[in-house]
């Protein structure tokens, strides 16, 4: 197991536990990149779902019910395997696979883990590559069990906004924090929001920084552990 001095290290599998993984039937591979670069080579077995479009920008609690009903469909029409551990890359440590963590991480299923330094780590590791497209196979209707608390709708984070314990924090790009381009109805940000753009939390690499190196940019943000985090 990669050991970067994470709590939580189970979260994140490297380039070379794959390589040994990689024959192991108890294990989902989902390359989440855009389609063509997933045509031109990708690990060989990964199911292909392309997560970057799925997002929801009405978070009342049926719209969200409903959304999240239809992300379970289409993880069990596109093979994805929830008796399995899932491993989800893309080219790098970035947002598409961070996102299908999450979406199994909500739906109740733990066993999920993402590529670290994503699909360029497992090129500088000589991991083997294949083209052949890779058939859905007929997997278990993917379950429920919404984890209600990992997930904060826009009422309850308007509630929330004037606890001195809670921290919207915008991992946005600088150009949509300070309100230079608009990617939703209005430009800004979330009042009283920390900002700190995903990219700063990986090395040169595009793998994640180590525990203590992201700790100490966070605190020095701060945020720290007996805060209510919130991000966006």
């Amino acid at each position: 197991m990669t050991n970067k001095g994470y709590d939580n290290p189970q979260l994140i599998i490297s380039a070379g536990e794959l390589k040994d993984s990689l024959n192991d039937k108890t294990v989902c591979i989902v390359d989440t990149r855009p389609a063509h670069e997933y045509t031109r080579g990708h690990i060989p077995g990964a199911l292909h779902l392309d997560l970057f479009g799925l997002s929801l920008i009405n978070t009342s609690q049926e719209t969200y019910n409903t959304f999240m009903w239809m992300i379970a469909y289409l993880f069990q029409q596109r093979g994805i395997d929830h008796t399995k551990t899932i491993i989800w890359y893309e080219d790098i440590s970035g947002t598409r696979a961070s996102r299908g963590l999450w979406f199994c991480e909500y739906l109740g299923h733990t066993n999920t883990r993402v590529l670290d330094g994503g699909y360029k780590a497992w090129l500088a590791a000589d991991g083997p590559v294949s083209t052949e497209g890779v058939a859905p196979p007929e997997v278990p209707q993917f379950p429920i069990e919404a984890q209600h608390d990992i997930h904060m709708d826009a009422d309850r984070i308007h509630a929330s906004l004037n606890q001195t314990d809670f921290i919207p924090l915008d991992t946005r790009t600088d150009d949509e924090h300070y309100g230079r381009v608009a990617r939703a109805e209005r430009a800004g940000a979330i009042p009283g929001s920390i900002h700190i753009e995903w990219l700063n939390n990986l090395d040169d690499c595009g793998a994640f920084k180590p525990a203590a190196e992201l700790r100490h940019m966070y605190e020095a943000a701060g945020i720290t552990p007996e805060k209510q985090v919130m991000c966006y």
